[in-house]
């Protein structure tokens, strides 16, 4: 198996030429409807290109949601497999959003779906479930590890649901969202100019300061444009680790299509703003 540069140092260097703006590939059934596109194979297909050619040789990261390939069958999933390759051969780092979780064997089948650098849907980094315990992603870490891919841990979502779990202290009075943190600091100990695993940690949670975001890792950051956060809210939200935060927007700029211009100019504008924030913290 062919090992890639590892994905942390992959991904700070597309941050650094391109901005650190991640755009998600979410074709739900109201969006293709908005887009006059039919909810079908067919539908699915061109919207997914149609994203890709127009965002995917700006953008450090596309971010396509397996679910709404999946509902499709095997077809979806085909669309799917050549989605990852269009995106990545355009320069595009892809995150593809799973958020698989499971335990030995199935967890260890799952880093070979999305992982393994022969796999159809080789991704440059998954995003992942850690609520059965940190240690049942061991199979995805170690398999990330030989071939340079990247996990996105769930840490601190977006979702209010979140908190029930997220939140809840355990024994020793650290919070479970905080062990997971503290997990991922842990396998990025030593790691230049980044390390490859990483959180997801909603922008519209507010202050965060209670949290030890610096994980040495990147901070997947979903929540700008539809979910209420805007980019100006990034340094307040995440502190001294903005500087590796990776915004994730969707429906602030798919909503421009179907025209690719569009979306280019969402995109770039959305790239442009959090800039400007980064540049202001």
């Amino acid at each position: 198996m062919t090992v890639l540069e590892p994905f942390g140092a992959r991904l700070r260097r597309a941050m650094d030429e391109r901005g650190p703006l991640c755009v998600g590939i979410d074709p739900h059934a109201s969006l293709l409807a908005e887009w006059g596109l039919a909810d079908d194979v067919s539908g699915l297909e061109r919207f997914s290109r149609t994203v890709i050619e127009a965002v995917a040789d700006r953008v450090a990261v596309l971010k396509p949601q397996s679910a709404f390939f999946e509902r499709f069958g095997s077809r979806g999933v085909a669309v799917l497999e050549k989605s990852v390759a269009e995106a990545r051969a355009a320069g595009a780092l892809v995150v593809m959003d799973a958020k698989r979780g499971d335990i030995g064997s199935t967890m260890a089948a799952y880093a070979e779906s999305f992982l393994h650098k022969d796999a159809p849907l080789f991704s440059d980094a998954l995003t992942v479930s850690p609520y059965l315990g940190y240690g049942s992603l061991k199979p995805a870490v170690d398999l990330a590890r030989e071939s340079g891919a990247g996990l996105f841990v769930l840490a601190l979502t977006s979702n209010p649901e979140g908190g029930e779990v997220q939140h809840a202290v355990r024994s020793d009075g650290r919070s479970v969202g905080a062990t997971m943190l503290a997990h991922l600091a842990a396998e990025n100990a030593g790691e230049e100019p980044l390390g490859s695993f990483g959180a997801v940690v909603g922008a519209t949670l507010g202050d965060l300061s209670s949290y030890d975001l610096e994980v040495n890792g990147p901070l997947l950051a979903p929540g700008i444009g539809a979910q209420g956060a805007t980019p100006a809210d990034l340094p307040r939200v995440f502190g001294a680790a903005v500087g590796n935060v990776v915004p994730n927007v969707s429906r602030g700029v798919l909503r421009h299509g179907p025209d690719a211009t569009a979306l280019r100019t969402a995109a770039d504008r959305f790239a442009d703003e959090v800039r400007a924030a980064l540049a202001a913290s």
